[in-house]
Order: C-alpha cells, then sequence, then structure tokens
C-alpha cells in the first residue's frame, strides 16, 4: 500500500437488470473517516453497507457519497384496477342516463377519469440482488476514487521527501556550526582575560574550564541524534503497507520540538538562520501531512 491523500473524487455507473446504477464519491481531509450520503429512500437499506465497504479501504477523510438508481425495464410499481369499483362508476353513469332519458356515450376513456379505480404498490424487489449490482458499482468508484488518492499520495511523498534531505544537510551544518562556536567561545574567553591581567599569565584550566561548562549548556548533540532519528523514521513510515498519517503527524511534532530545542541553546545569528529555514521546512512537511490518510 502506498502513502494515499486525502483528496479525491471518484465515479462509477452500469446498467444491470434494468438498473442504471450511478454512484460519485469525493472526500476533502479530516482526522477521522467521516461519512454522508445521498440516496433515494427506497435504497436506503444499503448505506450502511455502502458505508462499510468503503472504511475497509479508507481510514481517514471527509467521504461524500450519491448514489442515484433509474429504472429502464426493472419494475418497481405494480398498477391494480378496482374492477369492481369501475363497474360501480358504469352502472351509475347508465341510471343518470336513462334518467335523464339521454343516450349513454360513456367509454373506457370516461372511466379511467376517475383516478381512484387505480392502485400504485411498490413491487417486491429483491434487495440483495440490488445491493449485489450496486456493490459492483460502488466498486469501481472506489477503485477510481483510490487511484486519484495514489496519485497525490505520490507527489505528496516525493515532495517531503526533498524537504526531509534539506533538513538533514542543515543538521549536518548546525552540528559542524556548533563546535565551532566552542572554539570561538575559547578564543573570546583568552582574549578577554588575556586584555583584563595585561598580557601576564592566563590559568589555561580556568580557560578549559569555562569552556567546557560553555560546551555543556549548549551541546546540541542530543537533539541532532534525534532529529536524525525521526526523519530516518519518518522516511521507512513513507514506504509502510498500512494508513501512515497519524504517526507522521506525531513525528512532525518531534521534529518541530528538537529544533525548538537547537533554537533556544544555540543564540548563534549563523545557526539560527538555520534554524528558522528548518522550521519553515518541517511547517510545510506539517501541512502536507494533514493531506495523508
Amino acid at each position: 500500500m502506498m502513502v494515499l491523500g486525502m483528496t479525491g473524487y471518484g465515479r462509477g455507473r452500469q446498467v444491470l437488470n434494468g438498473r442504471d446504477i450511478s454512484i460519485e464519491m469525493k472526500s476533502v481531509n479530516s482526522r477521522y473517516f467521516e461519512y454522508s450520503s445521498r440516496m433515494p429512500r427506497v435504497f436506503m437499506y444499503v448505506d450502511d453497507k455502502i458505508k462499510k465497504s468503503i472504511n475497509t479501504v479508507i481510514s481517514r477523510g471527509k467521504v461524500e457519497v450519491s448514489l442515484q438508481v433509474n429504472n429502464i425495464t426493472a419494475q418497481d410499481v405494480v398498477i391494480k384496477a378496482n374492477v369492481e369499483l369501475a363497474k360501480g362508476y358504469m352502472d351509475a353513469i347508465n341510471s343518470i342516463a336513462g334518467q335523464l332519458g339521454v343516450e349513454n356515450d360513456a367509454t373506457v376513456n370516461s372511466i379511467l377519469r376517475f383516478n381512484d379505480i387505480f392502485t400504485t404498490t411498490s413491487a417486491d424487489m429483491d434487495e440483495e440482488q440490488v445491493w449485489h449490482d450496486i456493490s459492483i458499482v460502488l466498486q469501481q468508484a472506489v477503485e477510481n476514487f483510490v487511484g486519484m488518492r495514489t496519485d497525490e499520495g505520490v507527489k505528496l511523498k516525493e515532495d517531503m521527501l526533498q524537504r526531509l534531505n534539506m533538513i538533514e544537510r542543515s543538521v549536518v551544518i548546525v552540528e559542524k556550526s556548533s563546535v565551532e562556536r566552542v572554539a570561538k567561545h575559547t578564543e573570546r574567553l583568552y582574549q578577554k582575560l588575556k586584555t583584563l591581567l595585561e598580557d601576564t599569565n592566563i590559568d589555561d584550566s580556568r580557560i578549559l574550564s569555562e569552556s567546557a561548562i560553555f560546551a555543556d549548556k549548549t551541546a546540541i548533540d542530543e537533539e541532532t541524534v534525534r532529529l536524525n532519528s525521526h526523519i530516518a523514521q519518518f522516511s521507512e513510515i513513507l514506504n509502510a503497507s498500512e494508513p501512515v498519517g497519524r504517526k507522521l503527524d506525531f513525528l512532525t511534532q518531534e521534529l518541530n520540538r528538537e529544533i525548538n530545542t537547537i533554537g533556544s541553546k544555540c543564540q548563534d545569528t549563523d545557526i539560527l538562520r538555520v534554524v528558522v529555514d528548518v522550521k519553515s521546512e518541517i511547517e510545510k512537511i506539517r501541512e502536507q501531512v494533514q493531506n495523508i490518510e
């Protein structure tokens, strides 16, 4: 299973057993699986079945489904005539004609004007057969829908991997700058003491001790190690055979946490500039993760 986006559209349509069946489905982002539908009341009995079928292949996203069924040759209603009532109408017309002494010119068409002669009832429908036909069309719509989400997922994955590579390169720069920063701090401290003591003997052990304290307070080794670990996990999860959106969302938060800690520890212009760039990339990744199932 590849990375799937959460935005998609799919349509299926077939004529089966005298019915023109059409299903459209579309989705937008959502943290959970949400389902809504529109369909004729007579087919509402398949609504829960459609929902469960979709949920087997889609775990996140707000999904809207539209089902339309048009009869071509299938008979969904039965029309019956009340012959006794029609005979009653005819007898009454004959009676009126006789009493008035006029010719009775009533015809069948005349009788048809009385709507209550006919009754319309729903025909017995083979619900299992209808569901079988609908499920075939549903499968077609789902395949098209998943295909579109797959295409989106491929693009998102490629872009996120590029951004992760940029972050990985930035971590290397930060690590190198951090080491150089300690050396620069030691040199500044040495020069400052040299000026204050007017070229008298300087206690090298004191310089080394102060530098060690500075290095310990501003050390970012743990943060960079975790950043590299999160990046590796992120790349690995992108190749997982299951929905990955929630896991990636968590890792994105961890990436942001580590880079923020680095920024607070290293009050160095060059490093802070890199930190800002990395945070920008992480934010873009976070937005993309919101579009992944």
